[in-house]
């Protein structure tokens, strides 16, 4: 027999019943935080992070509700919310999903309780939090203030800097030598040269995602200004030692109103390209535990310093030699949360819903003596770019599309069927493959088999593994 029998939904707990049961938890804690149930969430973004936030809100029994562009009319994402909108009529096509003031006017002509701002686009960007806010509605991440704070890599080490010194512990977030603030001529750059060597790295001040970061000096500190201009709109640049062949660690962290902060483990992210995450291991294989300890330590010492709320990542640097050394605080969902919740079992869009609605983390059952990582997971990714062309974007109809599947894979994805129009306009990730299994070697020969049972046809792929 096909279908679901719509009646079997009443056995759901509702969220009226859902509030009376974590009202009566909160008898048990010491909290001032107020506790508003969410209705509704729009989630300004589009393709695989907004169906993953809607399926979050299904789970939970809240309402979803998509914006899109022109160009998105037929994008799977709005198919999945239980209502959608356009936005940006007449606009490019990414600045339909930047267009601040219309996705403010959608949430409040609609009756939405909150906003999402899943990854990219707006999710850093904290005027949009701000906006969100003086409209009475709830932003699901960090406060405007600690997004301004943390998006800013300088203030972002200053924090660090900072977090180490106010605490009477034998551990202080080290940092990598760097410039105290944005250095504006290729002169300043050569003076920190001089003073720490070579090699050193230019990073933007302002954005993410490997733009703006150049190595060496002279010609690369205009180009890499220009590149972080462009990117993000200031072209202010910082200089650090670079670290030779680092592993990149980075620590997931969520908190609360409450001032609560755990950590749920950490992630190898060294797989990268063009300084861009690839591939991500969770946990993160044959890390000595005492540095382990000690990075996961640090980590929540700084989120609790700025006051963090809500999920986001701590980015560590590891050497060779077993130093590690913070870089910046990533305040927001991120695309590899996937194996993290892997291991943990922790919902982190859940999380982040029920952190907005006013809950505590020990009202969630998260004290960080309650988590623990099992197995390891792997995400892997497929793009449609052609590696024959400098792994340039590919775009088209997919003809045909078989994926890899079973035991101890899920597959993320928002474009990954056949009969889907590939657009030149957005991000190249077709769909995001995620082993997990009871260890490293076992979780590898899953992804390996998952990859290869892959069938696409129509558009160019490549299989990032």
């Amino acid at each position: 027999m096909l279908g679901v029998c719509i009646s079997n939904r009443v056995s759901l707990p509702s969220r009226h019943s859902q509030f009376l049961a974590w009202s009566l938890s909160k008898a048990c804690f010491s909290t001032e935080v107020e506790y508003k149930p969410i209705r509704s969430i729009l989630c300004a973004n589009r393709g695989e992070i907004a169906i993953r936030v809607f399926r979050a809100c299904t789970e939970l029994g809240v309402k979803s509700v998509a914006i899109y562009s022109e160009q998105d009319k037929m994008h799977m994402h709005r198919q999945k919310a239980d209502e959608s909108y356009i936005v940006g009529k007449g606009l490019p096509p990414v600045q339909a999903y930047l267009n601040i003031p219309e996705i403010i006017r959608v949430a409040k002509e609609y009756d939405v309780d909150a906003i999402h701002p899943g990854y990219g686009f707006l999710s850093e960007r904290a005027d949009f939090a701000q906006a969100c806010l003086d409209a009475g509605l709830r932003f699901i991440g960090p406060s405007p203030r600690v997004v301004q704070q943390m998006g800013d890599k300088v203030a972002a080490r200053q924090a660090a800097i900072d977090a180490g010194k106010l605490q009477l512990h034998t551990y202080c977030v080290a940092v990598v030598p760097g410039t105290p603030g944005p250095i504006t001529t290729s002169e300043d750059a050569m003076e920190f040269c001089l003073k720490h060597g070579l090699p050193v790295i230019f990073k933007a001040a302002y954005g993410g995602g490997g733009r703006g970061m150049r190595v060496e000096v002279e010609e690369n500190f205009k180009r890499a200004s220009s590149e972080a201009a462009a990117a993000f709109g200031d072209g202010a640049m910082f200089i650090e030692k670079f670290i030779e062949r680092p592993r990149h660690i980075e620590v997931q962290l969520l908190g609360d109103r409450a001032g609560n902060v755990v950590h749920l483990y950490e992630r190898d992210c060294s797989v990268q390209r063009r300084h861009q995450k690839v591939v991500e291991i969770a946990p993160a294989p044959s890390l000595n535990t005492k540095v382990r300890d000690r990075m996961t330590e640090q980590a929540v010492k700084l989120a609790k310093h700025v006051g963090y709320e809500n999920a986001g990542t701590v980015e560590f640097l590891l050497d060779e030699s077993g130093n590690f050394y913070f870089i910046e605080v990533n305040a927001r969902l991120q695309v590899e949360h996937t194996v993290t919740e892997e291991i943990t079992g922790i919902d982190l869009v859940q999380s982040q819903i029920r952190v907005a609605e006013g809950m505590t983390l020990p009202e969630m059952g998260m004290t960080q003596d309650k988590i623990h990582p099992q197995g390891c997971a792997i995400q892997c990714r497929v793009t449609t770019e052609d590696p024959a062309k400098s792994f340039q974007p590919d775009t088209g109809r997919i003809e045909v599309f078989r994926s890899g599947e079973g035991m101890g894979i899920r597959l993320d994805g928002a474009s990954a069927f056949a009969g889907a129009i590939i657009s030149p306009y957005y991000d190249s990730l077709l769909v995001k493959v995620i082993a997990h299994a009871s260890d490293l070697q076992a979780s590898a020969a899953k992804m390996n088999r998952a990859l290869r049972e892959f069938r696409v046809r129509g558009v160019k792929v490549c299989f990032i593994h």
